[in-house]
């Protein structure tokens, strides 16, 4: 790209003002709230602890750019919305970054963090996922009496021939297909797999290593698995059984089903063109496929409105009313997908793009760690605020993105932001909650 050479701009006057604009303001950055940020991994020690799941084997005596550094370049960078290595070239001299992640100096260049991700291996993504779960245990100052861990699948486009770069035909593209588990707003496992696999592989050993890990510090906790049809496995419910972990997925409807369900569903109807008025009618019975060890119980909701017939079943292992697990614990995973698109939307989960398998591990998981930090601001910082449900990209671009003029010397760096920005009060609260 041609470099620009002029220096000033001329625009429309104002009220007979003359109005230029020129590049000779000094040290502003456009990432004043990045403290923030700072303040919230200070307080959870995530990028330090992440940095040691990865074995630093350069020749130290020539290292300008420590692991702790560059995980903290990348996931800071990635909440202030640049998400791809390229933006490090300009973005490494912002000195507000470089206060954030610990340094005086220039960051790492775009060069320099490729490498850093190509190091990334299998051990170091299991290490950081578990972290994730260490993270959330260390997060209640009380062992909870129940626990919902939400598992859900997402498609994640190529960027071109991949490692792992498979056709999916329910997406019809080429993509990856990460799974996630959250527990309620906290993100407990990002897992970058292939798409040629059915959509639950290695899900039963991600939840056999989550409850294990989880009884360990909260022995008395009740679990509950919650999925949708594409978990309804009937091994992984024995599992669940077998161990004492309950579980709440739905089952895709066919034939029998349909059969078991019918009289309802004729019911739902017929009050429906009776009254003219949408129906939801529940109902349960015991159920199992030809494969299956034994019955289990299902909900049946036969719905009918004027685009016609909506019948869902769902499988569980828990006790009461059908509606009521229906609609307050089945239908609340749909939260979960709000989290993924935040992931995948505000902090850029799918921009994927290496070539070799682990590295793009671990730009998931440096999306989460992101993600990590945000979600810790909006429930300890954000609470009873206006921004207290707000998503990755609203706390961002109110809190974040903020202009500042920064003054460093030998003594102190000084961040001078806008007289007349909005949310002063609401800053001042956040940085003192995250103190």
């Amino acid at each position: 790209m041609a470099e620009c050479t002029q220096t000033d701009f001329g625009f429309p006057s104002c009220k007979s003002r003359k109005i230029t604009v020129d590049f000779s303001g000094g040290n502003i950055t456009s990432n004043g709230g990045v403290l923030l940020l700072k303040q919230a991994d200070e307080k959870l020690g995530l990028t330090r602890a992440a940095a040691r799941t990865i074995p630093d084997t350069r020749r130290q005596a020539s290292v300008s750019h420590t692991l702790e550094q560059m995980f903290r370049q990348r996931v800071y960078a990635i909440g202030c919305g640049e998400e791809d290595l390229n933006d490090h070239d300009e973005l490494r001299h912002d000195i507000a970054l470089q206060t954030a992640v610990g340094c005086d100096r220039p960051l790492a260049s775009p060069s320099t963090l490729c490498r850093f991700e190509n190091v990334a291996q299998r051990q170091a993504a299991v290490d950081m996922n578990a972290l994730l779960v260490d993270r959330f245990i260390a997060s209640h100052a009380v062992p909870p009496r129940e626990i919902i861990l939400d598992f859900d699948a997402t498609d994640d486009a190529v960027h071109g021939n991949q490692d792992g770069r498979f056709f999916h035909g329910y997406y019809d593209h080429y993509c990856f297909l990460p799974l996630y588990v959250f527990c309620g707003s906290h993100l407990l496992c990002a897992y970058l797999r292939p798409s040629k696999i059915d959509g639950a592989k290695h899900a039963w050993a991600i939840l056999a290593l989550l409850c294990k890990r989880i009884r360990q510090s909260w022995p008395d906790v009740k679990i509950i698995f919650r999925g949708d049809s594409g978990f309804c496995r009937w091994k992984m419910l024995r599992w669940c059984e077998s161990h004492g972990v309950d579980y709440i997925v739905g089952i895709g409807g066919n034939a029998r089903l349909k059969q078991f369900a019918s009289a309802l569903i004729e019911q739902s109807e017929a009050a429906y063109e009776q009254t003219g008025e949408k129906q939801r009618l529940f109902g349960e019975f015991k159920y199992a496929a030809a494969t299956w060890d034994r019955k289990r119980r299902v909900i049946v909701k036969a719905e009918h409105t004027n685009m016609g017939a909506n019948t869902r079943f769902i499988l569980t292992s828990l006790e009461g009313g059908g509606q009521t697990l229906y609609d307050e614990v089945y239908c609340a995973r749909g939260d979960m997908e709000n989290r993924i698109k935040e992931q995948q939307l505000d902090l850029y989960a799918d921009r994927t793009s290496c070539h070799n398998w682990w590295p793009n591990q671990l730009r998931l998981m440096l999306s989460s760690f992101a993600y990590v930090l945000y979600d810790h601001i909006r429930r300890t910082a954000l609470q009873n605020t206006r921004l207290a449900h707000a998503t990755s990209a609203t706390i961002r671009n109110k809190l974040i993105r903020i202009g500042a003029v920064i003054i460093r010397n030998t003594r102190r760096i000084r961040f001078h932001l806008s007289t007349s920005y909005p949310r002063r009060e609401l800053f001042a609260l956040v940085a003192a909650r995250l103190q």
